[in-house]
């Protein structure tokens, strides 16, 4: 089923498939919902309902250039498919998201599945290198006129391959929806709204996350999100990192019968829900 739902200034395209306990997935910041079809077909087929959608100013959902929260989109999206609480699962910018939402607004947050999560207010180590990786980034974003194509492809360098890995090393249609989608998204004039922060930020109200979380870290990727699952699994109630070999930060894209064993097994005890 696809269908749109009206929030405040904007309009979220919404994707739900499948029968049983619902699971929302949310994307990272360089891909939309899309990035999730290789893992949803293994959640249907282990009796979920997979429920994802696109951000505002992603895929095919819209905004103004209006303030709006995170957490309230994605309890529209739950109201909107008669939702009353979801297992959570996040990649990156969406995995954020996701533990905001769980500690704005438990009631409706089961679980919380972080994918390479990010964790607003936590700072990480990361090494030289990537020190180094970073600054480039910014000059490249910074730069005017800007070079959309040599931005993306530090992107795709990073976030798709793994800092310092050989170029090609992921899948090449990893690359190229990543590669498709922030074309668009670097388009002039594209709107993505102005979000509204979780103030005080996560990492200093992990104690308020009542629901378990599992944190699943490539260590291809950069460091700094292996230490922020390890952070989590050491500060939050009940939490616990797995940390995977061999891969990146788009999990879900290149590892999805893996990843959705994962969440299977982390969530199935805590079924049902609704």
């Amino acid at each position: 089923m696809e269908r749109f739902v009206d929030v405040p200034g904007g309009r979220l395209f919404v994707v739900a498939e499948g029968d049983g306990a619902p699971v929302v997935l949310l994307h990272a910041g360089i891909v939309d919902q899309r990035s999730w079809d290789g893992l949803v077909p293994h959640l249907i087929g282990a009796g979920y309902r997979a429920v994802r959608y696109d951000a505002r100013g992603w895929g095919r959902s819209t905004t103004a250039d209006v303030v709006f929260s995170n957490r309230a989109d994605l309890v529209a999206v739950l109201d909107a498919l008669g939702v009353g609480r979801a297992a959570l699962v996040g990649n990156s910018r969406g995995g954020q998201v996701a533990l905001d939402t769980a500690i704005e607004l438990p009631d409706r947050v089961v679980a919380v599945v972080g994918v390479a999560a990010g964790l607003g207010g936590f700072e990480g180590h990361p090494t030289p290198d990537e020190v180094a990786v970073f600054e480039e980034m910014e000059r490249l974003e910074s730069a005017e006129p800007k070079d959309p194509e040599a931005v993306i492809a530090l992107d795709v360098r990073v976030w798709v391959d793994g800092p310092g890995q050989p170029a090609g090393r992921a899948p090449a249609w990893i690359a190229e929806q990543v590669r498709g989608t922030n074309l668009l998204l670097s388009e002039p004039g594209h709107v993505f709204g102005r979000p509204i922060v979780l103030d005080p930020p996560a990492a200093e109200r992990l104690a308020d996350l009542r629901c378990p979380v599992l944190v699943v870290a490539g260590l291809l990727d950069v460091s700094d999100v292996a230490e922020t699952a390890q952070h989590l699994a050491a500060h939050a109630p009940d939490a616990r990192a797995v940390l995977l070999p061999d891969v990146a930060h788009m999990i879900g894209m290149e590892r999805p019968a893996e990843l959705a064993a994962l969440i299977a097994d982390f969530v199935g005890p805590l079924r049902p829900w609704a």
